[in-house]
C-alpha cells in the first residue's frame, strides 16, 4: 500500500502518483474514500475500488469520464491469501482512446453489487466470474452458471480446484 497522503484535512489513501492521473483525482472528488490504491502498470493505471462503492464508481467513470465500454470482467485468485480473489473490470474510452482497470479486492464469503445496471454488457461477465471463480454478485438479473453443467461441483479456476480433473472414459460414447 502507498503512503497516504494528506488532503483537505481528510485521510486520502490515494498514492502520491494519482496526482498525475486525472481519472483517479476526479474519482475521489466525486466519490471520497472509493479508491483505496491505485498503481500505475506499463499497460495503464489500475484503481482498486472499494466494494460498497463499485456501482456508484461505474456510473461516475460511464457517465462522467467518457468510459462507455466495458471491455471484459475477470478475476484472480490469489488463494492462500486474503483477500482471495481481485475482480478486475476492464474499461475502454472510445473518445480519448484510453484503457482503465478498476479492481474490487474479495474475501471467498464476500458478495459485489452486479454492475449490469451501468454496463449491460456485464451481465455475462459476471456469470463466467461466478461461474469459474465461484465470486458472488448480489443485484445481478440472472446468476447461474453459463459455461459449466447446471450441477458441476467446484470452480474450475480457483487454485485450490483438483488438478487432475475428472477422468471420463469416452469409448462408450
Amino acid at each position: 500500500m502507498h503512503p497516504a497522503v494528506q488532503r483537505e484535512g481528510r485521510q486520502s489513501v490515494l498514492p502520491d502518483v494519482s496526482a498525475q492521473n486525472p481519472v483517479a483525482v476526479a474519482l475521489e472528488k466525486a466519490i471520497p474514500g472509493a479508491v483505496v490504491d491505485l498503481k500505475t502498470e506499463t499497460d495503464g493505471p489500475a484503481l482498486y475500488i472499494s466494494a460498497q462503492a463499485i456501482v456508484e464508481v461505474m456510473q461516475h467513470l460511464r457517465d462522467s469520464a467518457g468510459f462507455e465500454r466495458l471491455s471484459a470482467v475477470t478475476a484472480v485468485d490469489w488463494w492462500p491469501r486474503e483477500p482471495r480473489f481481485e475482480v478486475v473490470y476492464m474499461l475502454h474510452s472510445f473518445k480519448s482512446n484510453t484503457r482503465l482497470r478498476v479492481i474490487v479486492r474479495a474475501k471467498e464469503a464476500d458478495s459485489i453489487e452486479s454492475v449490469s445496471r451501468v454496463y449491460r454488457g456485464a451481465n455475462w461477465y459476471e456469470r463466467e466470474v461466478f461461474d469459474l471463480f465461484g465470486v458472488q454478485f448480489f443485484n445481478h438479473p440472472n446468476l447461474e452458471r453459463i459455461m459449466m453443467p447446471a450441477d458441476w461441483e467446484g470452480f474450475p479456476l480457483r487454485k485450490d480446484y483438483p488438478i487432475h480433473g475428472h477422468k471420463y472414459s469416452y469409448q462408450d460414447e
